[in-house]
């Protein structure tokens, strides 16, 4: 690098220090070590300011489905930036985009789904289908219908009403959430929380859970139960095979409705377009968001039944809820433009059937290390749970440590992870290539093995 390079990018770090808050971030102590800034990204890898390169294992954030510098993208942005940069979806207008992507997105989600409400972003989308439930059991004569049943350890966003349905207790010691009528259950993770229960077992009584809520709170008081069918931020847990279909007989037979947050899951990352689909299961509302464009611009939406979306229609009148970016025209292009690249290069497809057994054979050789006791994997949403004794169960005391050492290693070795806690999270491109697989396999082998010296010394 030139000194006049080196300058610029000190300059940088020196401006974002001085002038950006990041998010979740402990701004002091990211001061104090300096950002990371990255200038470009190609396929599967981006690069620093420095020129490094590094393999992208969690795609910006669970969202860059179909990888980085897509010019296809740039240049339908271009087109509907040239046509029309902007106009609003409200007072009885649309915009073709607009249009065009709701009948794309539902094509794919299923017989009984047919309509999408569009936000700007994931957190504000179960912010929308938080009040969308409510105001559909008002219209259907049951205005005590309002709480909502979500799960401990849960991610929904970081808006007021999002997080409070996340069931993260660290963010909730943040500005007094949840706020009223937000309940939790216990996550379905077996491996940490499951004990002598077999996995089956466990599934169905953390399933259950739900059903005992329900008595407490007073099935008509209960609007909603939401989570994600696969949990991303609190670690890739992956349910008990028991979990979700006990979990849709419960709201059907107690008359909830079924909200699946699709907004890390949708869009091929499990093999089907949404992860509900994985599961079998019928959902009653779910977000989207990330995948939709693969992060090219913001946007997200609610996926709504025709159960909801009916009474929507016919009997609610105006629903008071929306954004000024609701179906945006260029971000709307954007998604439609990454909906045919996904379709065309049969990316579901792939993942299913290529991909993603081909990561899970990469991730099940790591199983030979002392400090891996699980993995689990579904499509390209993977987790690997270390271990202090993978005989018994039996976690490092400090969790935090030991995946911060793992990411760490990773990092200064050319490959991007997540640490959730002891879970090494990993969420590369549809696009990665087996040659980049196999990469990622071998750097993470050997920052679990420094980590296990390192831990285990």
């Amino acid at each position: 690098m030139s000194n006049s390079s080196a300058a610029a990018a000190s300059n940088l770090g020196a401006l974002d220090a001085a002038h950006h808050l990041h998010p979740f971030s402990d701004m002091k102590k990211l001061n104090a070590t300096g950002t990371r800034i990255i200038e470009r990204g190609e396929g599967s890898y981006i690069f620093d300011n420095h020129g490094k390169r590094y393999l992208d294992g969690f795609a910006g954030l669970w969202c860059v489905n179909i990888g980085y510098g897509r010019r296809e993208i740039a240049d339908a942005v271009v087109r509907q930036m040239n046509e029309l940069p902007y106009y609003n979806t409200f007072f009885g207008t649309t915009t073709p985009p607009a249009v065009l992507l709701a009948q794309k997105i539902t094509s794919h989600a299923g017989p009984n789904i047919n309509r999408v409400f569009f936000t700007g972003s994931g957190s504000e989308a179960n912010d929308t289908w938080f009040r969308m439930a409510r105001v559909y059991w008002g219209a259907m004569g049951k205005p005590t219908k309002k709480a909502v049943i979500a799960r401990k350890n849960g991610y929904h966003g970081s808006t007021v009403a999002g997080a409070s349905l996340g069931g993260m207790k660290w963010m909730h010691e943040q500005g007094d959430l949840p706020i009223a009528g937000v309940h939790h259950i216990d996550q379905p993770f077996w491996y940490g929380e499951g004990g002598d229960l077999s996995s089956d077992e466990f599934g169905l009584k953390m399933a259950r859970q739900l059903e005992e809520k329900i008595d407490e709170l007073g099935e008509d008081n209960v609007a909603a139960f939401v989570a994600e069918p696969i949990q991303g931020a609190g670690g890739v847990i992956v349910p008990p095979a028991t979990y979700w279909p006990e979990i849709a007989r419960i709201c059907k037979a107690r008359n909830i409705l079924l909200v699946t947050d699709e907004v890390i899951c949708g869009f091929g990352r499990t093999g089907h377009w949404f992860g509900h689909q994985h599961f079998g299961v019928e959902p009653d509302l779910a977000p989207i968001a990330k995948g939709l464009s693969s992060g090219y611009l913001p946007i997200g939406g609610v996926m709504v039944s025709d159960r909801v979306g009916n009474v929507l229609v016919e009997e609610v009148g105006d629903f008071n809820h929306g954004f000024t970016y609701s179906g945006h025209p260029v971000c709307a292009a954007a998604a439609l433009e990454n909906l045919r690249i996904i379709e065309d290069e049969k990316l579901v497809e792939r993942v299913h059937d290529d991909i993603g057994p081909y990561l899970a054979a990469g991730l099940k050789s790591l199983e030979d290390l002392p400090i891996v006791g699980e993995v689990q994997q579904v499509g390209l949403m993977a987790a690997v749970q270390l271990a202090e004794d993978k005989a018994t169960r039996k976690r490092f005391e400090d969790k935090e440590k030991a995946g911060v050492t793992v990411r760490n290693h990773c990092l200064e070795n050319g490959l991007v992870l997540r640490a959730t806690g002891d879970r090494m999270l990993f969420s590369p491109p549809l696009v990665i290539t087996h040659a980049e697989v196999d990469q990622m396999i071998d750097i993470t082998r050997k920052g679990l093995e420094h980590a296990w010296k390192v831990m285990a010394g």
